[in-house]
């Protein structure tokens, strides 16, 4: 079953934990220096904000997934739409180790699909964060910038 995931970058990590504290209705379910992460079940979202440097605002979508069968049948979905993918299998971010593949909305917008294999101590050691850099992208994507290959334009809503 997936769940929704977002996450957003915040200037001060710990006047919005009391806000989605208070939204939510239920403390976080990690809660480091850095990061927060709240496991809601409903509605059934995995959201995460952290202050790690970085443009504030909504950082990248995605959704989380419960195993690599299910991941691998999402990835398939996306890349029979024609719309580029980058693996990234064994990622350590956001203090958990994952199996993920990254896409980019037309619009730029990052999407993050992965399975979470477990946690690790720390906030993670790939991409740009290995090197304790952010350059505004989203948490712990590849360095290689993914291209929307989406053509067709669609009206609002």
């Amino acid at each position: 079953m997936k769940r929704f995931h977002v996450h957003v970058v915040v200037p001060k990590l710990d006047e919005s934990v009391r806000f989605y504290s208070s939204m939510f209705g239920a403390e976080p379910s990690v809660l480091k220096d850095d990061y927060a992460k709240w496991m809601l079940e409903d509605p059934r979202m995995n959201f995460a904000i952290s202050a790690r440097g970085g443009e504030t605002g909504v950082n990248h979508l995605g959704f989380q997934v419960d195993s690599d069968d299910e991941l691998t049948a999402l990835r398939e979905q996306v890349v029979a739409g024609s719309v580029a993918v980058q693996d990234q299998p064994g990622a350590q971010c956001c203090y958990a180790s994952s199996n993920k593949y990254w896409t980019q909305d037309p619009a730029g917008v990052p999407w993050e699909t992965y399975h979470t294999l477990g946690g690790i101590p720390m906030f993670g050691a790939d991409s740009r964060q290995k090197a304790g850099v952010d350059e505004g992208g989203a948490c712990c994507a590849p360095a290689i910038s993914i291209p929307a290959v989406i053509e067709k334009k669609v009206g609002c809503c």
